[in-house]
């Protein structure tokens, strides 16, 4: 396994956990934390699915992750000429498409802020748990720049709707966790002492289910977002047909007959 310089990276049991490690920065991100998210969730996204059932992201010390680091990225750009600052803003874009494509499911444990990018890496997990103490900013037009980020303008009006995301994007205000849960924005919110234990807990039950029907889940939510009605029961009706004639529902129905707990393997 390769080993990750710009961030802690565990896998034990089938559970990936990403957990940024720059506390004394509130874990802002750099060019190189940038490029090792991208290359590790891009690995990941050809990993066997019982290889790698879950993969949890979440930050050290008081905060999940602040986004990009003034120092070190913000100044640096402003060096830059037009290409490379492209090539820059589509890596952090890949990051986000990795983690949406993945077949695998995604955590966010969300400890303090989460602003900026992320924020935005936040919003693209798939379950999004809380501490209390946690909020979200997305800060871009405090900078000068767009509210649209790395896909942001596409995923966070899906999740909290057009009208939210539009003053969450335009005036980045503090959104606390109570808010986020109210909106949709987090999946759920639990005591600061209790986030290990409800990670466990969701982990636990995702390791449980079929690791193909998780993935093709992810991918009929992906396309149904830009789909018409009739292509998406097209669609689903196809996957449907793969999934039914593999061999996790034939694992199903042995398991139920045979008054047995299932073994999904993906197949």
């Amino acid at each position: 396994m390769k080993r990750w310089e710009h961030f802690d990276y565990e896998e034990r049991d089938g559970v990936a956990t990403l957990t940024f490690s720059r506390p004394e920065r509130l874990n802002s991100l750099t060019f190189e934390v940038y490029a090792d998210i991208r290359d590790l969730t891009d690995s990941l996204r050809s990993r066997e699915k019982t290889d790698v059932r879950v993969l949890v992201i979440r930050g050290r010390g008081r905060g999940f992750c602040s986004g990009g680091d003034v120092d070190e990225i913000i100044g640096e750009l402003l060096k830059r000429g037009t290409r490379d600052v492209y090539e820059f803003a589509r890596m952090t874009g890949a990051c986000v498409r990795n983690l949406r494509e993945m077949p695998q499911p995604v955590i966010a444990a969300v400890n303090g802020v989460a602003a900026g990018a992320g924020a935005v890496l936040a919003a693209a997990a798939d379950i999004r748990l809380l501490a209390e103490s946690a909020s979200f900013r997305f800060l871009f037009t405090s900078v000068g720049l767009s509210g649209g980020d790395m896909g942001i303008c596409w995923l966070l009006p899906r999740l909290i709707g057009l009208g939210r995301a539009t003053e969450a994007l335009l005036l980045g205000a503090k959104i606390s966790s109570q808010e986020a849960v109210a909106w949709g924005l987090a999946s759920r919110v639990v005591p600061d002492d209790q986030l290990d234990a409800a990670v466990t807990e969701q982990v636990s039950r995702l390791k449980e289910l079929a690791p193909w029907g998780l993935a093709m889940t992810k991918e009929m939510l992906n396309r149904g977002a830009s789909n018409d009605y009739s292509t998406a029961i097209e669609m689903e009706a196809f996957t449907q047909t793969l999934l039914m004639t593999a061999g996790d529902f034939r694992e199903f129905h042995e398991g139920f007959t045979g008054k047995r707990k299932p073994e999904f393997r993906g197949r």
